[in-house]
């Protein structure tokens, strides 16, 4: 585990890469249009064998690497249909980069936004009738036997 060292002259802070990571998660996860955190097929593998890097829930989709005073981040996402792709991309940024500083005193170089996927919400909205639809009908058979 990579810490983040912050000198003071009444002790040190470190600051754990993987604090970084739960803090980009959750900002980037609050912007509207950004349907999940992904990270990818490969990242999704290793972290079932337990063996990705960000193999824990918090941080999946999340890379941090941090020099110094200085963070850099990739970030897998998801985007829901029917969104600006550049417009939610640029928002992430920017909302990651407001909520690392703000809250480790870093200073973020660099967020890479990679796109992996897009969610369609009707998908889920019908899936779900569809569910809840079978579901009444097993009811009604099991009531008929």
């Amino acid at each position: 585990m990579d810490n983040n060292k912050i000198d003071h002259s009444i002790g040190s802070v470190k600051i754990a890469d993987e604090v970084v990571e739960v803090i980009a998660g959750m900002a980037a996860s609050e912007v509207e249009g950004v349907a999940e955190l992904s990270g990818g097929f490969a990242q999704d593998i290793a972290n079932i064998l337990g063996r990705g890097k960000n193999s824990s829930k918090g941080s999946r989709g999340i890379k941090v690497e941090i020099d110094e005073k200085e963070a850099s981040v990739d970030l897998f996402i998801a985007v829901q249909y029917g969104v600006s792709i550049p417009d939610v991309a640029q928002k992430v940024q920017i909302v990651v980069k407001e909520a690392i500083e703000g809250m480790t005193g870093l200073t973020v170089m660099v967020i890479n936004v990679h796109i992996q996927g897009i969610a369609f919400k009707n998908t889920t909205e019908i899936k779900d009738v569809k569910d809840s639809k079978d579901k009444t009908n097993k009811e009604k058979d099991l009531k008929e036997k």
